[in-house]
């Protein structure tokens, strides 16, 4: 198997030793009762592009607030733009390549049954561990992780499709029926079908009437419940909002002047890049009102009207997030708990709205790639501050275990942030990798390979090489493309320069530093 996979079966050697190391620490770590509590805060589809990032066009007040009392880490990256994979990578403290899990199809527990998760590691050192909505992925829960997983009743499996103004949506209607009559329909294990309609809805209804506030309700009586309990929380809250469809509670959407949200400016792609880079494979694609005439990133943009119709919803959905959060750090300060709470705040992968003339996330890019990472609460020295520190997902594992007082797994590829949340000027790493595997369960047309990227972000570059995929020995083949962009001269990543003879040294370079990189991993 090619070098840049991790050695796997050592991995599994070490994650063994380590898991059973945990349990046996066990005993010795429930006695103290004095360790932080951890409020994990995983958000779907957030792009970072809130006001404590700079962004005054989206409303975020509460995040805002919670950053004042933490680091914002403004160069944070996943490790692959899409959802299974990246929060694997988070949760494992392990890349894609090392937990081959690199699609929305796998469990990493298929691959390695015996890995210690994030939660998993609290729970085995004393920490009452409970999640609520998605932190994992949600149909790929991990119950190892978990004292209580929790799931509001009334509510769908996957509760991202949820609509409260049924009577104004005829094409669910119509839908659902067709389905019923051609004996195709969907149920979820709760009964409730699952069909997607239309992308947006302005609710005519409470927070509570989706899911997201009332998991929130949810969270702010299990905290009641965690504070009288003798021991240290692992608290996550996993919002599914913004994910599509862009649904929220017609107060959010009141919050902004449809006409005053920009568009994207770059609404093509990247010139002189693969024309495979960036894809049609957007999930918008499978609703009602997308289905039809939602562009190709090759096509000519999107109606203005539409785009902007988007743009509005999604922003509505980020305040409405927003106002939830605000919720629970208020019943986290009522109780007496904030002091004692580090809070971790982070958006699984960006998300295109127009950018490269693109709607959607799964690419190696800038826009995709990069994601909104925040560390909170009395544990940090540096509040009020934002790093321009280059880091990772992966980094997330080792940097809890290490501000909570516990020796860092030896196996984790990420490196602890404990030093940014002191100096947000310093430096823990001198490159951030991703990758993005176009595979062979994509819809996009014409897709008659399967192919690798994988991508290095420098202080000043982008780099991506581009390999042909074999899917069976996992394994990457030929190089079939490269590409190269100068964040002091393209910060979009608008035009691909790899192809200019006088950036040949460069891109040797920086391809063995790419390389170097993965080899090590």
């Amino acid at each position: 198997m090619q070098k840049n996979i991790f050695n796997y079966f050592t991995l599994i050697a070490i994650v063994i030793l380590s898991g059973c190391e945990k349990k046996a620490d066990t005993k010795a770590v429930n006695i103290d009762i004095n360790r932080p509590n951890i409020l994990f805060i995983p958000i779907d589809d957030l792009r970072p592009e809130l006001g404590c990032y700079g962004n005054s066009d989206v409303i975020s007040p509460n995040i805002d607030k919670l950053a004042s009392n933490g680091v914002v880490f403004n160069r944070a990256y996943c490790q692959q733009a899409v959802c299974t994979a990246s929060r694997t990578s988070l949760l494992t403290g392990l890349r894609p390549d090392s937990t081959q899990v690199w699609d929305l199809r796998t469990h990493f527990r298929d691959q390695m049954p015996d890995l210690v998760s994030l939660p998993q590691f609290f729970k085995n050192n004393g920490y009452y561990s409970v999640g609520l909505g998605k932190t994992f992925h949600n149909t790929l829960q991990d119950s190892l992780a978990w004292n209580e997983y929790l799931h509001v009743d009334g509510f769908p499996f996957d509760p991202d499709a949820v609509y409260v103004n049924q009577d104004n949506i005829i094409e669910q209607k119509e839908l659902e029926l067709k389905r019923l009559k051609a004996g195709r329909a969907k149920f979820d294990k709760y009964g409730f079908i699952y069909s997607k309609t239309r992308s947006s809805e302005m609710g005519l209804a409470d927070d509570d009437a989706y899911y997201d506030g009332a998991q929130t309700t949810m969270a702010i009586k299990k905290l009641s419940e965690l504070k009288s309990k003798n021991q240290p929380f692992f608290l996550s809250v996993g919002f599914y909002k913004p994910h599509l469809p862009f649904n929220a509670p017609k107060k959010y959407w009141d919050m902004y002047n449809r006409e005053d949200i920009k568009l994207a400016d770059n609404q093509f792609q990247p010139k002189d890049s693969p024309y495979y880079a960036v894809h049609g494979d957007a999930e918008l694609r499978g609703y009602i009102d997308a289905k039809k005439n939602l562009p190709y990133p090759i096509d000519e943009p999107w109606d203005e009207d539409k785009q902007r119709e988007l743009k509005h919803a999604y922003y509505a959905c980020v305040s409405y997030i927003d106002a939830q959060i605000g919720r629970i750090m208020d019943e986290l300060d009522r109780l007496g708990l904030k002091d004692n709470t580090i809070v971790v705040l982070w958006g699984d992968h960006g998300w295109k709205l127009g950018e490269h003339n693109g709607w959607g996330k799964q690419t190696n890019y800038e826009i995709d790639a990069r994601v909104p990472l925040i560390i909170s609460g009395n544990q940090v020295a540096a509040k009020g501050t934002m790093s321009e520190a280059l880091t990772e997902f992966v980094d997330v594992y080792p940097t809890l275990c290490d501000i909570t007082g516990f020796n860092v797994p030896d196996y984790l590829q990420g490196t602890s942030l404990k030093p940014l949340l002191k100096d947000p000027d310093a430096k823990v790493k001198n490159a951030a990798y991703s990758q993005f595997l176009l595979g062979r369960y994509g819809p996009l047309k014409d897709r008659e390979e399967e192919r690798m990227g994988y991508t290095m972000r420098t202080d000043r570059y982008r780099y991506v090489e581009w390999y042909l995929w074999n899917a069976d020995t996992k394994e990457k083949g030929a190089l079939i493309g490269t590409e190269l962009f100068d964040h002091e001269q393209d910060d979009q990543e608008n035009y691909n320069i790899a192809n200019q003879t006088e950036h040949k040294a460069l891109i040797q370079q920086l391809s063995q530093e790419l390389k170097a990189g993965f080899s090590t991993l």
